[in-house]
């Protein structure tokens, strides 16, 4: 009896020992996918953002070359701006759901070290929080506060640019549409709406990021 209740432990902690090893090997490879997915994200945002910029460059560049005939430059600049602001909507839009994305697997990258840290007392050296990154330890980003926060992500310099391309917009077409007009109703106009969009997009932006917080187990510090 008591070889048989010895065998009996002896084989239950041996079948512990090969579940804890398995799971070990699971979340190293989820913490590999996660890592690679956080990359893919801000791959993906580098290169929206760069094929906004060069767009928008590519534009300016070609309404310069037809800046010297009035009859050639506003059709095309009235045809390719509205174009040009389409295409930064998206890429804003976008760069909202990447940014979220990465924090998704910034959160699940922190569970698994959380659990790394149970492994040995060695591993809860080498795994505390104060070593990790975000979410486990605050970000240089939220240093300065929420709001600085907001404004230094990749969406939000796009979409102040893409905003300034609204205004600069509708000053055209005010000067198209309403020659007579004063130049300064148009630019107040472009003032006006590049103020809006800007702040009509961090208002969006928390909206989102409030969604984030509202799932259990995400947080932002």
């Amino acid at each position: 009896m008591r070889r048989a209740a010895t065998s009996h432990r002896r084989g239950a902690i041996m079948h512990e020992k090969a579940d804890r090893a398995a799971l070990l090997s699971a979340l190293t490879a989820e913490h590999f996918v996660l890592q690679t997915a956080y990359t893919s994200t801000v791959t993906e945002a580098a290169a929206r953002s760069t094929l906004y910029v060069m767009a928008l460059s590519s534009t300016l560049v070609a309404m310069g070359f037809l800046s010297q005939s009035r009859d050639l430059f506003q059709p095309f600049a009235a045809t390719i701006l509205p174009v040009v602001f389409l295409l930064g909507l998206f890429t804003v839009v976008r760069l909202v759901d990447t940014g979220l994305e990465s924090m998704q697997y910034l959160t699940g990258i922190a569970r698994i070290r959380g659990f790394y840290r149970t492994l040995s007392k060695e591993a809860a050296q080498h795994f505390t929080p104060e070593q990790g990154r975000w979410p486990e330890r605050e970000s240089p980003a939220n240093r300065l506060g929420a709001l600085s926060a907001f404004l230094g992500t990749t969406a939000s310099m796009i979409a102040v640019i893409n905003s300034v391309v609204a205004g600069a917009t509708v000053n055209l077409f005010v000067q198209m549409f309403s020659p007579t007009a004063p130049k300064s109703l148009g630019i107040a106009l472009s003032v006006v709406l590049a103020l809006t969009l800007t702040v009509a997009f961090l208002i969006y932006q928390r909206w989102r990021f409030s969604l984030f917080d509202a799932v259990p187990g995400q947080k932002r510090t």
